[in-house]
Protein backbone atom coordinates (compact mmCIF):
# COMPACT_ATOMS: atom_id res chain seq x y z
CA UNK A 1 0.00 0.00 0.00
CA UNK A 2 1.35 3.47 -0.75
CA UNK A 3 1.46 4.89 2.84
CA UNK A 4 2.19 8.17 1.33
CA UNK A 5 -0.55 8.76 -0.72
CA UNK A 6 -3.37 8.52 1.65
CA UNK A 7 -5.19 11.30 2.67
CA UNK A 8 -3.13 11.53 5.90
CA UNK A 9 -1.67 14.59 7.62
CA UNK A 10 2.09 15.26 6.78
CA UNK A 11 4.99 15.47 8.36
CA UNK A 12 5.55 19.04 10.57
CA UNK A 13 8.43 21.00 11.76
CA UNK A 14 11.11 19.17 9.68
CA UNK A 15 13.27 19.81 6.99
CA UNK A 16 11.75 18.48 3.75
CA UNK A 17 14.47 18.97 1.82
CA UNK A 18 16.94 17.68 3.98
CA UNK A 19 14.84 14.82 4.42
CA UNK A 20 14.56 14.31 0.75
CA UNK A 21 18.63 14.47 -0.06
CA UNK A 22 19.22 12.09 3.36
CA UNK A 23 17.01 9.61 1.46
CA UNK A 24 18.83 9.83 -1.63
CA UNK A 25 21.95 9.45 -0.83
CA UNK A 26 21.12 6.69 1.77
CA UNK A 27 19.26 4.91 -1.48
CA UNK A 28 22.08 5.50 -3.91
CA UNK A 29 24.62 4.05 -1.39
CA UNK A 30 23.26 0.71 -1.54
CA UNK A 31 23.18 0.37 -4.76
CA UNK A 32 18.75 0.87 -4.92
CA UNK A 33 17.27 2.00 -8.03
CA UNK A 34 14.37 4.29 -7.00
CA UNK A 35 11.62 2.10 -8.26
CA UNK A 36 13.32 -0.58 -6.07
CA UNK A 37 12.72 1.00 -3.02
CA UNK A 38 9.06 2.34 -3.78
CA UNK A 39 8.37 -1.48 -4.47
CA UNK A 40 10.12 -3.14 -1.42
CA UNK A 41 8.44 -0.16 1.31
CA UNK A 42 5.23 -0.61 -0.47
CA UNK A 43 5.08 3.09 -1.08
CA UNK A 44 4.22 4.58 -4.46
CA UNK A 45 7.17 5.77 -6.65
CA UNK A 46 5.98 9.16 -7.27
CA UNK A 47 5.56 9.58 -3.43
CA UNK A 48 9.08 8.25 -3.49
CA UNK A 49 10.10 10.66 -5.89
CA UNK A 50 8.32 13.56 -4.90
CA UNK A 51 9.80 13.08 -1.01
CA UNK A 52 13.79 12.99 -2.46
CA UNK A 53 12.99 16.09 -4.66
CA UNK A 54 11.55 18.24 -1.65
CA UNK A 55 8.24 18.63 -3.09
CA UNK A 56 6.04 15.87 -1.04
CA UNK A 57 6.25 16.40 2.89
CA UNK A 58 6.45 12.01 4.45
CA UNK A 59 3.90 11.08 7.08
CA UNK A 60 5.61 8.64 9.90
CA UNK A 61 4.27 5.81 8.26
CA UNK A 62 5.66 6.43 5.18
CA UNK A 63 9.43 7.36 6.88
CA UNK A 64 9.10 4.12 9.09
CA UNK A 65 8.43 1.94 6.06
CA UNK A 66 11.24 3.56 3.93
CA UNK A 67 13.90 3.79 6.86
CA UNK A 68 13.06 -0.12 7.64
CA UNK A 69 13.75 -1.21 3.88
CA UNK A 70 17.34 0.70 4.05
CA UNK A 71 18.43 -0.86 7.29
CA UNK A 72 18.65 2.58 9.17
CA UNK A 73 17.25 4.64 12.24
CA UNK A 74 14.36 7.37 11.28
CA UNK A 75 16.89 9.71 12.60
CA UNK A 76 19.36 9.00 9.35
CA UNK A 77 16.19 10.14 7.46
CA UNK A 78 14.84 13.06 9.43
CA UNK A 79 18.29 14.55 10.52
CA UNK A 80 19.26 14.15 14.48
CA UNK A 81 18.02 17.09 16.63
CA UNK A 82 20.24 20.24 16.55
CA UNK A 83 22.61 20.55 20.04
CA UNK A 84 20.79 22.33 22.87
CA UNK A 85 17.43 21.79 21.69
CA UNK A 86 15.56 19.33 24.01
CA UNK A 87 11.94 19.75 25.38
CA UNK A 88 12.45 19.13 29.15
CA UNK A 89 10.06 19.87 31.46
CA UNK A 90 7.26 19.81 29.01
CA UNK A 91 8.30 22.85 27.30
CA UNK A 92 7.81 24.01 23.59
CA UNK A 93 9.44 22.27 20.72
CA UNK A 94 12.59 24.24 19.85
CA UNK A 95 13.98 24.87 16.34
CA UNK A 96 15.64 22.44 14.85
CA UNK A 97 14.07 19.63 16.97
CA UNK A 98 12.30 17.31 14.43
CA UNK A 99 8.76 16.54 14.46
CA UNK A 100 6.84 14.18 12.50
CA UNK A 101 2.94 13.78 11.89
CA UNK A 102 1.25 9.97 11.05
CA UNK A 103 -2.25 9.39 11.04
CA UNK A 104 -2.57 9.42 15.00
CA UNK A 105 0.96 9.50 16.43
CA UNK A 106 2.80 12.81 16.94
CA UNK A 107 6.45 12.37 16.90
CA UNK A 108 9.26 14.44 18.46
CA UNK A 109 12.69 13.21 17.94
CA UNK A 110 14.64 14.30 21.58
CA UNK A 111 17.84 12.69 21.24
CA UNK A 112 20.03 10.23 19.19
CA UNK A 113 22.20 7.97 21.72
CA UNK A 114 24.86 5.31 20.16
CA UNK A 115 27.06 2.76 21.31
CA UNK A 116 29.60 0.60 19.89
CA UNK A 117 26.51 -2.05 18.75
CA UNK A 118 23.30 0.20 18.97
CA UNK A 119 21.71 3.21 18.26
CA UNK A 120 18.80 4.55 20.29
CA UNK A 121 16.14 7.21 19.45
CA UNK A 122 14.76 8.78 21.91
CA UNK A 123 11.04 10.36 20.87
CA UNK A 124 8.18 12.29 22.73
CA UNK A 125 4.79 10.95 21.62
CA UNK A 126 1.10 12.43 21.12
CA UNK A 127 -1.22 9.67 19.92
CA UNK A 128 -4.71 11.17 19.41
CA UNK A 129 -7.59 10.03 20.58
CA UNK A 130 -10.02 7.13 18.83
CA UNK A 131 -7.62 6.53 15.55
CA UNK A 132 -5.20 3.80 15.57
CA UNK A 133 -2.04 3.68 13.41
CA UNK A 134 -0.34 0.65 12.16
CA UNK A 135 3.43 1.09 11.07
CA UNK A 136 5.31 -1.03 9.06
CA UNK A 137 7.95 -3.25 10.53
CA UNK A 138 11.13 -1.75 11.45
CA UNK A 139 14.37 -3.83 10.09
CA UNK A 140 15.45 -7.46 12.06
CA UNK A 141 16.10 -6.79 15.51
CA UNK A 142 14.44 -3.22 16.19
CA UNK A 143 12.61 -3.11 19.58
CA UNK A 144 10.00 -0.29 20.84
CA UNK A 145 10.02 0.62 24.65
CA UNK A 146 6.74 3.03 25.55
CA UNK A 147 6.22 5.29 28.81
CA UNK A 148 3.21 6.48 28.95
CA UNK A 149 2.58 9.70 31.18
CA UNK A 150 -1.50 10.48 30.11
CA UNK A 151 -3.72 8.57 28.51
CA UNK A 152 -4.59 4.69 28.17
CA UNK A 153 -2.60 3.62 25.36
CA UNK A 154 -2.34 -0.13 23.49
CA UNK A 155 0.32 -0.60 21.49
CA UNK A 156 2.16 -3.77 20.08
CA UNK A 157 2.89 -6.33 17.23
CA UNK A 158 -0.69 -5.98 15.07
CA UNK A 159 -3.16 -8.97 16.94
CA UNK A 160 -1.10 -8.73 20.14
CA UNK A 161 -1.32 -5.31 21.50
CA UNK A 162 -0.38 -4.31 25.34
CA UNK A 163 -2.29 -2.19 27.17
CA UNK A 164 -0.45 0.73 29.45
CA UNK A 165 -1.60 3.63 31.75
CA UNK A 166 -0.41 6.73 33.40
CA UNK A 167 3.46 5.53 34.89
CA UNK A 168 2.99 2.51 32.91
CA UNK A 169 5.58 0.81 30.27
CA UNK A 170 5.45 -1.86 27.50
CA UNK A 171 8.23 -2.76 25.06
CA UNK A 172 8.11 -5.22 21.74
CA UNK A 173 10.57 -6.05 18.95
CA UNK A 174 8.81 -3.61 16.24
CA UNK A 175 10.49 -6.02 13.13
CA UNK A 176 6.75 -6.89 12.29
CA UNK A 177 3.73 -4.56 11.61
CA UNK A 178 2.91 -3.20 15.25
CA UNK A 179 0.13 -0.75 15.98
CA UNK A 180 -0.90 2.59 18.25
CA UNK A 181 -4.29 3.65 19.72
CA UNK A 182 -4.96 6.07 22.28
CA UNK A 183 -8.14 4.33 24.35
CA UNK A 184 -11.41 6.12 25.44
CA UNK A 185 -11.54 9.79 24.71
CA UNK A 186 -8.02 11.08 25.76
CA UNK A 187 -4.93 11.99 23.96
CA UNK A 188 -2.16 9.75 24.96
CA UNK A 189 1.40 11.51 25.79
CA UNK A 190 4.13 9.66 26.39
CA UNK A 191 7.72 8.61 25.64
CA UNK A 192 9.41 6.20 23.24
CA UNK A 193 12.63 4.94 22.75
CA UNK A 194 13.71 2.65 19.53
CA UNK A 195 16.80 0.36 19.85
CA UNK A 196 18.03 -0.64 16.32
CA UNK A 197 21.39 -2.90 16.55
CA UNK A 198 23.97 -2.08 14.21
CA UNK A 199 25.02 -5.26 11.93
Amino acid sequence: MDSGAQNLSPAMDCDTAGIGRRIRLLREERGMSLSALARAAGVGKATLSGLENGTRNPTLETLWAITAELGVPMAMAIGAPAAGTGTAGGGSVSEGTPVVQGTAVGGTLLQVFEDESVTYELYRLVICAGTPQVSPAHHEGVTEHVTVFAGTLSAGPVGAPMRAGPGEHVSWRSDVPHSYVALGEQEVHASLLMRYPRP
